[in-house]
């Protein structure tokens, strides 16, 4: 696996820390799960445009 360094604006690192928090899960993978989601929401729009 590759591992990046991301710079986050406090108001969203917060976000992200407390949705970690409220779900026992740690921020990275909580930000891992969110950025995996929205590849596969760009992923699937670039395909319809595609089609298009």
């Amino acid at each position: 696996m590759t591992e990046v360094t991301l710079q986050l604006e406090d108001a969203v690192a917060l976000f992200y820390r407390r949705i970690a928090a409220a779900k026992g899960f740690p921020l990275e993978q909580v930000l891992c799960d969110a950025l995996f989601k929205l590849a596969g929401e760009l992923s699937l729009q670039a395909l319809r445009t595609e089609r298009q």
